[in-house]
């Protein structure tokens, strides 16, 4: 793996995993490509062309936050809780059929379960579309919980969600580590405390040089991951 010099160098005491929060779209899930076209396939549903960028836009937002953006900006005559509902019906199918394992997924969640390191999932989708997408690809037994940013009214713009999962395994901060895709993500679990592993997608290629600079580690896909 190649560092980034301005990355903190870490002995291997500091390094102990003590416990793993996973972001899963664009990490585990190769589902970033349906994501982003979600918004946007929602509102040509209803005879509306989307704003360039878009996808970009609602990255950082979870489906709620998301439908409220659209009923502002698009002057929507619908409920937060419609909206929603409609983003979310554009992906039932591909989390039901078509998202598959980003490469190398299955075979480091297995080397961590392995080690006795235990695992959580930290996500802004909701749960019941990774639980369908988890029972489908056989990976829903390497997780001790899903945690919805939603469940928890709040987004990844906030340590909210990483505490929990953190107090969950039972792990401190600075030994648990937040392996995502977003750098918004990233600026988070590091402010709070959290170890952070940047994993590379598409979908974030504007934001991988920062990325690798504040990310403890950043590796191009989990094939490459190293820390145990």
């Amino acid at each position: 793996m190649e560092r980034d010099p301005n990355c903190i160098m870490h002995s291997r005491e500091t390094d102990r995993i003590a416990g793993v929060i996973f972001d899963i779209d664009g990490v585990v899930l190769d589902s970033m490509p349906y994501w982003h076209t979600c918004g946007e396939r929602f509102l040509r549903s209803i005879g509306i062309e989307a704003e360039p960028g878009l996808g970009d836009l609602l990255f950082t937002q979870t489906p709620m936050t998301g439908a409220r953006y659209l009923i502002d900006h698009y002057g929507l005559d619908m409920t937060v809780e419609e909206v929603a509902a409609g983003t979310n019906s554009m992906m039932k199918q591909p989390y039901e059929e078509l998202i598959e394992l980003k490469p190398g997924a299955a075979e480091l969640l297995e080397r961590i379960r392995a080690a006795g390191i235990p695992m959580t999932v930290a996500s802004s989708t909701g749960r019941p579309f990774l639980e369908t997408a988890f029972h489908r690809l056989g990976i829903e037994q390497y997780f001790l919980q899903i945690l919805s940013c939603d469940e928890y009214e709040t987004t990844k713009a906030e340590p909210k969600i990483f505490y929990a999962a953190a107090e969950l395994m039972g792990s401190e901060p600075r030994s648990t580590w937040v392996i995502e895709d977003g750098l918004y993500s990233i600026r988070t679990a590091a402010a709070a405390g959290f170890r952070t592993v940047g994993i590379y997608d598409e979908a974030s290629a504007a934001d991988w040089e920062e990325i690798r600079r504040i990310a403890d580690y950043h590796y191009s896909d989990l094939l490459e991951f190293d820390l145990l």
